[in-house]
């Protein structure tokens, strides 16, 4: 039997260490990642690369996650978005633009059951 492709997904997060966390966790569910350092650095390579689902800071230097989500939505907007923070309460205009979010101390495994959820079997 043929093997269905993994799915690619591309992490976002200026946290060189989370970012690195998730790269192996979802490697390891089996999901192919790339990964951005910056929302300019995220947007480049998802309007290049054939991103299936993207996880997202919302936190960070220079470009917030919103912003970066509002541009995505702009290029390709059937890729789900799942939006992380260490805040509760964002603003409902960047919550209208992802389809999931989630606090960072949440955890690894509702975090792999989030993107999943985003994404067909």
């Amino acid at each position: 039997m043929p093997v269905s492709p993994q799915h690619l997904v591309l992490c976002v997060d200026d946290e060189r260490v989370g970012l690195r966390v998730r790269q192996i966790l979802l490697e390891r569910a089996g999901y192919r990642v790339l990964t951005a350092e910056s929302g300019p650095a995220g947007l480049d390579l998802f309007s290049h690369e054939p991103i299936d689902a993207v996880i997202l800071d919302y936190s960070m230097p220079g470009m917030h996650g919103g912003e970066v989500a509002r541009r995505m939505r702009d290029d390709k907007p059937a890729v789900p978005i799942l939006l992380l923070s260490a805040y509760v309460g964002l603003p409902s205009e960047v919550m209208a633009l992802v389809d999931l979010s989630m606090t960072k101390g949440e955890g690894a495994a509702r975090l792999l059951e989030k993107l999943g959820s985003l994404l067909p079997a």
